[in-house]
């Protein structure tokens, strides 16, 4: 079940932030291509290492949000970001939505620091922000529909299902990693619950705020 679009006829600011997100992290993918593994090293946010060097940790805490792993990583989560962030901008106001994005992200980064503090793995990706964008637009827009591309099809299902059925998808491969002893690397599936969780927290805070906020 892939969202593909949704409906932006109530949309009243052009998304300035969210493309210009979308474009830091395209540029930031290329220069990790040319970069090679020094590069994703040095940047990507590694347990182990804030466990050591808090300071140095806390950088990369930031910067492993605009890190991934390849073209698919980026693709899927650029097209969720552009499909979900321009409305949830909408609401919340350029400024906002930018600080609300990027906690998501921090947040995303600490929860999934709190299972995997020895990992020497790197941890990257824009995938906790944007769930927690996910988790606002939840919030938000839980009746609006959202084109999706379900097997052949392409059909229109409310917000609440698309949304639903993603984090219930988190949360019990999240809960498959704790089984298994013997994971070391992969999906940081606890980032995605991580990033959600601060989102639905940050929209029930912001959200009254945000009305009438147009800057």
């Amino acid at each position: 079940m892939l969202p593909i679009g949704d409906d932006n006829s109530q949309r009243r600011l052009f998304p300035i932030v969210t493309y210009a997100l979308i474009a830091i992290n395209i540029i930031v993918f290329l220069l990790e291509l040319r970069g090679g593994d020094a590069f994703i090293y040095a940047w990507s946010f590694i347990p182990l290492r804030f466990l050591s060097s808090p300071i140095e940790g806390l950088i990369t805490l930031f910067t492993s949000m605009f890190l991934h792993a390849g073209w698919l990583h980026l693709g899927g989560n650029m097209l969720y970001l552009l499909i979900f962030g321009d409305n949830v901008e909408d609401r919340f106001g350029h400024f906002k939505f930018l600080v609300f994005y990027v906690l998501s992200g921090l947040a995303a980064g600490l929860a999934q620091y709190a299972v995997s503090m020895f990992s020497e793995y790197p941890t990257l990706g824009a995938s906790g922000a944007i769930a927690g964008v996910l988790a606002a637009y939840l919030v938000l827009f839980p009746g609006r529909r959202v084109r999706v591309l379900l097997a052949a099809w392409i059909v229109n299902l409310p917000a609440l299902l698309v949304i639903g059925a993603w984090i219930v998808i988190q949360l019990v491969s999240g809960l498959g990693t704790f089984s298994d002893s013997t994971a070391t690397g992969g999906v940081a599936y606890m980032a995605h619950i991580g990033g959600f969780v601060a989102g639905l927290v940050l929209t029930l805070f912001m959200r009254n705020k945000a009305r009438g906020i147009s800057f």
